[in-house]
């Protein structure tokens, strides 16, 4: 394990999300690390949430955006209107109304940094039956890419980690985990040869979130044991 050394003292930062997929361990992560840490559950699933959230939080030195939906599983011809919609309204839509919201202090002081835990899933083709949840996810790494090229000319950090098979509550829950199939099939999926652990997800989101990662703008970095 990693010795704790204080790496994010100093540093006041909001985790969205906070109580599902990879918010409960970032929060305990960067905490350990000295963080101020502002660990928030709702889903921002309104038109002004985000907006409301940071504008109570005040300052920040970076956000954790981090918003989940269930892989929804149809084909194509057999999406519902309502589960495509969720997806976005879930994951895509709270995510740009966060980064709205916070980066004008942002650009004001010429620093800060936002991590979008996302997945890998858009990387490379999966299951026919995920196209809508895929589509929402690639969503998101469209908008860093994009986002994040117009951010850096202030200063103003928005990456994403691109991650699957890693232990959490949303997608890899311990049942899921310990389940003979899974176990099977593992380490015919991951080159890794096993399920990713949620401190390495830590350390990567701890990364792009402090002042060790100052030159990196844009970018989605890939975090799935050699899966994509």
């Amino acid at each position: 394990m990693t010795a704790m050394t204080g790496r994010l003292s100093g540093k006041r930062i909001l985790i969205t999300s906070a109580d599902t997929f990879m918010g409960p361990d970032i929060a305990r992560f960067f905490r350990s690390e000295g963080a101020d840490v502002i660990a928030d559950d709702d889903p921002l699933l309104g038109a002004g949430d985000a907006l409301a959230l940071v504008e109570r939080c005040g300052h920040l030195d970076a956000v954790i955006a981090n918003f989940e939906y269930p892989a929804y599983r149809a084909k194509t011809v057999e999406i519902e209107d309502s589960e495509w919609l969720a997806g976005f309204d879930h994951m895509v839509h709270p995510l740009m109304r966060t980064v709205r919201a916070v980066a004008p202090q942002m650009i004001a002081r010429k620093s800060g940094s936002i991590v979008v835990t996302g997945s890998s899933s858009p990387l490379r083709r999966m299951s026919p039956q995920t196209v809508s949840y895929v589509t929402a996810r690639a969503a998101q790494l469209a908008f860093v890419r994009s986002a994040g090229h117009d951010l850096a000319r202030h200063n103003v950090r928005l990456n994403a980690i691109a991650q699957n098979f890693v232990a959490n509550p949303a997608y890899y829950p311990p049942e899921t985990l310990a389940n003979p199939k899974f176990q099977e099939r593992l380490p015919i999926e991951v080159p890794a040869g096993r399920i990713g652990k949620p401190e390495e997800s830590g350390e990567l989101a701890l990364f792009l979130a402090s002042d060790s990662s100052t030159f990196i703008f844009g970018q989605v970095v890939s975090h799935d044991g050699g899966w994509s």
